[in-house]
């Protein structure tokens, strides 16, 4: 096998060719074009119940109006959490599934994709002597919540308190008056959002789900939808036994009796120089508030992001949020709460945010910061099924809990659900991807695949050279995403594949190396 041409899972493959030969097998009206499942839908619930559902051995399609992880998959604090903020409201449950799907990723299905994340909780004269027993008590039970997920320990390491001098040494930015120390815990922290999701439905392709980007949902019916591909605008029906609405907060806009409170995260993007070197994250109180953070995320590409807001969203979704200066003059605040360093308006380079598709239940009341995130798997009387609510860590639940309904509601024949142990794309055993003599932050991307892409820029050198200064992506990137990963143009590439579109300056100097990426592909198809 050429690793240049082929990925490590044999059918995972997602690019223009393929897409427009599996929507024609769909539309050709045969018999074979009939499938079980059609799910609706590519962030990261859509494409894990489109892997859910093949893995049970059922037909799949699994369409998207735009492009895998176009809408809250990519605009999340990329970390699989393990559960502590639900722990302390209350929600055991939840607390509970977050750290078991955790494990999962870390330890079984994704473990080139997250790693743990060490953070630090700085004591400062904000944050009182009960407020940090309180801190240093959540942070020991969150270990118990790893414990009860059967966790390695050298997977995530014990918490602990830090001396000043500790402290300061993992964070040189943080104040040093009043700094009494700090407060080490671990999480799971994602290399990307969106490649999550881009591995999840890659993999679902493996098995033979039939992964359709540009394909927007007109109307849902219990056996099917009328569709339109949006590169030709042509129109066609795809027959299916049953739906799977996981449109997230467009789901309201698909079926009837869906009713979604939807909640704005934002983050801020700062160049890594403005902050000092920062060997851990940073877990920011904010001020009045006893179980709420601001996040301060490094990201080893030369950013460091800073989040989140929780702020209720009125009126129309828009396919991309804007991100209000009221919420960057919060986050600002925050992070000026505790550093030693000013970080000015200007200083900030980009910003994102996305829309949590939270269920709107008659006993929610007040702020959206308080609405469970436990999901939730409504059938409508025609029989659509519609997944909304949960979190980016436990996608895989909540597939698994949506298929299961939409087995029961087409009366499907279909197997267990494996996905707890079935590998994504990329995946390996540590000692493998730790064996493998390419760089690392190759390896943290793209996990066993990591040669192949480093194999373009080794044949071509003009691919190996990083398309934005400063920033360590290459043109073999690039190319890798248009023959593999399903890239269809220059924003899949720049925003979802990579990230350099969150900055605008370094999206349009990328630009011409987007193109160069497509041109490349269309000449060897």
């Amino acid at each position: 096998m050429n690793p240049t041409s082929s990925p490590a899972l044999p059918g995972s493959s997602l690019n223009a060719r393929r897409r427009l030969r599996e929507l024609d097998r769909l539309a050709d009206g045969q018999a074979d074009s009939v499938v079980d499942v059609l799910v609706v839908g590519l962030g990261a619930t859509g494409a894990g119940a489109a892997l859910d559902a093949a893995t049970r051995g059922l037909t799949v399609a699994a369409i998207d109006a735009h492009d895998l992880a176009f809408g809250t998959s990519r605009w999340s604090s990329k970390l699989i959490h393990g559960g502590l903020r639900y722990l302390a409201s209350g929600q055991l449950d939840v607390a509970h599934e977050s750290a078991v799907e955790r494990g999962i990723l870390m330890e079984r299905t994704a473990p080139h994709l997250v790693r743990a994340q060490p953070f630090v909780l700085p004591l400062t004269p904000l944050v009182s002597r009960g407020q940090a027993a309180l801190a240093r008590a959540g942070f020991l039970a969150g270990d118990m919540l790893r414990v009860g997920a059967r966790t390695s320990r050298s997977t995530l390491p014990q918490p602990r308190t830090l001396s000043a001098v500790e402290t300061r040494h993992l964070a040189p930015a943080l104040r040093p008056t009043g700094l009494r120390g700090g407060l080490l815990s671990w999480d799971g922290k994602l290399s990307d959002d969106a490649r999550l999701v881009t591995a999840i439905a890659r993999t679902a392709a493996a098995y033979g789900a039939r992964v359709l980007t540009r394909t927007r949902a007109l109307e849902l019916h219990r056996d099917g939808a009328l569709v339109r591909d949006e590169t030709t605008g042509q129109e066609l029906r795809i027959r299916a036994r049953t739906v799977i609405n996981a449109a997230g907060v467009w789901a309201g806009g698909l079926v009837d009796d869906v009713r979604l409170r939807p909640s704005r995260g934002t983050h801020l993007v700062l160049r890594s120089e403005d902050l000092g070197r920062l060997s851990a994250g940073l877990h920011i109180p904010i001020p009045g508030e006893t179980n709420r953070f601001v996040l301060v995320l490094p990201q080893g590409d030369g950013r460091v992001y800073v989040g989140l807001t929780d702020e209720p969203v009125d009126g129309d979704i828009p396919d991309v949020p804007e991100v209000p200066e009221t919420d960057i003059g919060f986050l600002l605040d925050v992070l000026g709460s505790a550093l030693d360093v000013t970080v000015h308006r200007a200083d900030v380079v980009g910003a994102f945010a996305g829309l949590r598709p939270l269920l709107d239940t008659r006993d929610a009341a007040g702020r959206t910061a308080d609405i469970s995130r436990k999901h939730a798997v409504l059938t409508s009387p025609s029989g659509v099924v519609t997944v909304v609510g949960g979190k980016l860590t436990t996608y895989r639940r909540m597939a698994q809990d949506a298929v299961d309904a939409a087995v029961a509601a087409g009366s499907l024949t279909a197997g267990p659900c494996r996905t707890a142990s079935v590998p994504l794309v990329g995946a390996a055993r540590p000692q493998t991807l730790a064996g493998l003599d390419v760089p690392a932050r190759l390896v943290y991307r793209y996990g066993s695949e990591a040669p192949a892409v480093q194999a373009l820029g080794l044949e071509d050198p003009a691919l190996a050279k990083p398309v934005v200064p400063g920033h360590p992506v290459t043109g073999a990137e690039l190319v890798w995403a248009v023959r593999h990963e399903g890239a269809l143009d220059t924003s899949d590439l720049l925003d979802r594949r990579t990230r350099i579109g969150l900055v605008p300056e370094d999206r349009s100097t990328a630009e011409g190396a987007a193109l160069d990426a497509l041109a490349r592909t269309a000449q060897v198809e």
